[in-house]
């Protein structure tokens, strides 16, 4: 019985490190991105700007959602810039993510595509009208709780590959030093215009803007996966009369 027992003690411990070994080997490409912590710190830089329509970002002054994930689209850290996570809006928690998968998912080394870059080419009749429909968001793992958790180093998200499409302003490929892609960030939480903007400033703090000016879709390749405020090609509607000069007046990429 003593032996019995003793053994299956053994194969739960096998198991068990088994489990980390795989959550480990999961998480791995996190290593060359934001914690938590960074990723907060960063994300209120840069939405600390945005009071007004006529401030930095051309928002409402709204607290921010922001995700990070890897290349393979797992979920590395999540975070908000409020007293809590009720101070934002709580569907910005998971659309922050879908952005991130996006701009990772359609981003390649030679090729930075914003989440607003994508928003004319969707829209019926355009070129890749039905994308958003092609990588449906993993709802286990986008509403597992506990809810106290989100937002936190320990948010249900990380270690998950949450999958989702959005087209609007907001999501952005991280680069590195050798100009590789290395996964992506998502903000929501104002308007689509302010959400492109404050995580543009977020990228530039994080210092993963090495964005590759080979095929500089916004026709600047200071500025390769900019929003373009034109309804048409890789354009995305103007949020108010500000955001153009916004964006234009953004960081220059590395």
């Amino acid at each position: 019985m003593k032996k019995t027992l003793l053994n299956l003690a053994i194969m739960g411990a096998l198991v068990a490190a088994s489990n980390v070994a795989l959550a480990d080997s999961a998480n791995s490409n996190c290593k060359n991105l934001p914690n938590q912590s960074a990723l907060r710190s960063a994300l209120q830089a840069a939405q600390s700007d945005s009071s007004t329509e006529h401030t930095l970002n051309g928002g409402f002054g709204l607290n921010m959602w922001a995700t990070v994930v890897d290349r393979d689209g797992i979920v590395c850290a999540v975070a908000f810039t409020g007293a809590n996570r009720g101070s934002q809006w709580p569907g910005s928690r998971v659309i922050s993510a879908q952005k991130a998968n996006t701009a990772n998912a359609f981003s390649l080394d030679g090729l930075a595509l914003s989440t607003a870059n994508l928003y004319s080419a969707v829209q019926p009749g355009g070129p890749l009208f039905g994308l958003q429909e092609s990588n449906p968001v993993d709802t286990s793992a986008a509403y597992k709780g506990p809810s106290k958790n989100y937002g936190q180093a320990n948010d249900p998200l990380v270690g998950s590959k949450i999958g989702g499409v959005n087209v609007f302003g907001g999501g952005l490929a991280l680069y590195d030093e050798n100009k590789k892609v290395i996964g992506a960030i998502g903000v929501s939480g104002d308007s689509s215009c302010a959400d492109h903007n404050i995580a543009w400033r977020t990228r530039n703090t994080l210092l993963l803007d090495y964005v590759p000016s080979v095929v500089p879709v916004s026709g600047d390749a200071t500025h390769p996966d900019n929003i373009v405020y034109l309804v048409s090609g890789w354009g995305h509607p103007a949020c108010n009369v500000s955001v153009a000069s916004i964006a234009a007046a953004l960081p220059v990429t590395r």
